[in-house]
């Protein structure tokens, strides 16, 4: 089993990169590449990356609208619902395919989170040769609950994997992804619109521990030197501040 990825930095000269600069021609905007397309539903597609700048994986691009100013906290619950189900289905599928040691399926959105496009979607990415549970505790998902309904449980990290603001979403039994997809949209609305004036970025991960799906919600700003030179996270002395806020203005 590899203990890294290798990056294929002379390919990566040639993305395009639409968040920095936005008159750059959109790759997701009237997607035209049929071979390249893996699955569709509606305006969802899910696409082959065509810049696949990690060796020994499958990469591929979930386009989540044909809207490129349309974002994730401003979808109808339909469109959300079936943006969630459609995503969850191709991630299992390629875990239960045994072809990869792992799948990842994340989302970048803004300058901070590692993106470069600006049209929404997100990213599900089979590695060959590397297991991300290994580096994966169970513990990264505790926190202080925020709510639960449905057997779903939204939470804020009281030991983060990174540090400062994490947020988690843990599903049992794979079941009620629609609760799922509602606490997502939640969260982002939080963290895009009420939960710091200069935030624009935040990133999704998704992960099966023990079966079960869960999912960290990470708001993101330059990280810190103690967690980049010491994998030592900081926890914030306002969580319960901060789960009365959210609880506040969305769970009334």
């Amino acid at each position: 089993m590899d203990s890294h990825l290798i990056f294929n930095a002379q390919l990566a000269k040639g993305k395009p990169n639409s968040i920095k600069n936005r008159q750059t021609i959109c790759p997701f905007c009237n997607y035209c590449d049929e071979e390249a397309i893996l699955a569709r539903k509606g305006s969802i597609l899910l696409v082959k990356n065509k810049y696949p700048t990690l060796e020994k994986t499958f990469q591929t691009v979930l386009i989540e609208t044909d809207n490129c100013d349309e974002e994730l906290s401003q979808y109808p619950k339909g469109h959300l619902y079936d943006l969630f189900q459609f995503g969850v289905d191709y991630w299992l599928e390629m875990e239960q395919s045994r072809k990869y040691a792992s799948v990842l399926f994340y989302k970048n959105h803004g300058p901070l989170s590692g993106g470069s496009i600006h049209h929404a979607h997100m990213q599900i990415v089979g590695l060959e040769n590397y297991d991300y549970s290994k580096s994966v505790k169970k513990e990264y998902f505790e926190g202080i609950v925020i709510d639960q309904k449905q057997g779903v449980t939204l939470n804020i990290s009281t030991k983060p994997k990174i540090g400062f603001y994490e947020f988690n979403i843990i599903l049992p039994n794979r079941k009620n992804i629609n609760r799922m997809a509602d606490y997502i949209q939640i969260m982002v609305r939080f963290l895009l619109h009420d939960f710091h004036k200069d935030l624009t970025s935040y990133n999704l991960f998704f992960y099966l521990v023990d079966d079960q799906i869960m999912v960290k919600i990470v708001p993101r700003f330059p990280v810190s030197p103690f967690y980049v030179g010491y994998s030592i996270p900081q926890v914030p002395n306002q969580l319960e501040l901060t789960r009365e806020k959210i609880r506040s203005l969305y769970f009334k």
